[in-house]
């Protein structure tokens, strides 16, 4: 074992009580594209802006044209060894929440309980109606869109349907930031995989966490506006160093 997943290991072992806080790193080795990084999907297609969304239908029907067209992708990513390590340790009770930047679902895939993993940008594998909350499955928006060219309204209350993700001008939900507040209080250890930690509010919760005196792992590919303050430091794979840490293939 090397030396970096040596270390990995032990902070494991010592913790009481880990929070583990994700972003698209970890998911970028299951296929899913990364949105900010060079290169990545916000470079290739200007965001729509919430605003925008509940403005204009013809961008509203650009928003659901894209979901769709990332469809075949979605459905075929499947969680990746740095995945099924996080689900080990929740399943051991080593890891007590999951704080996700990631929108697609993969941690639950994983088996991880939806009551231990909190969202803050929201899920893409559903619709949400924007006004009552009522959901609804891709695969019922996507047929909709496809014999008419557009989703329909809410059919609980006639509002506007949107995946149920945090759109650039859109609010932060308040309910899962509040529980990742309470995750970080609490926790010995803060262990961040795959996350540029320059998105805030969100990232301030592994800075939050070692404020409070946990410690503090980073694990990803590049650096980090929280490498100076962190216990340890690793530019690799999330899959080969906590999958080869936590004894997960």
């Amino acid at each position: 074992m090397d030396q970096d997943t040596a270390d990995l290991r032990r902070m494991i072992a010592d913790a009481g009580r880990i929070v583990v806080f994700s972003g698209a790193g970890i998911s970028t080795e299951s296929g899913i594209p990364d949105f900010r990084s060079p290169g990545g999907v916000w470079e290739q297609m200007k965001p729509i802006m919430f605003q925008d969304f509940l403005a204009s239908a013809e961008l509203r029907r650009e928003s659901w044209r894209r979901r769709f067209a990332a469809d075949a992708r979605l459905r075929a990513a499947e969680p990746n060894r740095g995945h099924r390590a996080v689900a080990r340790l929740v399943r051991e009770g080593k890891v007590t929440d999951v704080i996700t930047q990631n929108i697609d679902g993969l941690h639950q895939a994983s088996g991880i309980p939806d009551a231990q993993v909190i969202e803050l940008h929201g899920n893409t594998t559903y619709g949400a109606c924007l006004d009552c909350g009522t959901r609804y499955s891709i695969e019922e928006l996507r047929g909709a869109f496809e014999r008419d060219g557009d989703v329909p309204e809410c059919r609980a209350c006639s509002g506007l349907i949107k995946t149920a993700t945090i759109s650039f001008g859109q609010s932060m939900p308040e309910g899962p930031m509040l529980r990742a507040q309470e995750a970080v209080m609490t926790a010995d250890l803060c262990l961040v995989l795959g996350s540029s930690l320059v998105v805030y509010p969100a990232a301030g919760f592994p800075e939050m966490a070692k404020r409070r005196g946990a410690g503090l792992v980073i694990l990803n590919i590049q650096e980090t506006g929280l490498d100076d303050i962190a216990d340890l430091v690793i530019h690799r794979s999330i899959g080969d160093v906590l999958g080869g840490a936590v004894g997960v293939n």
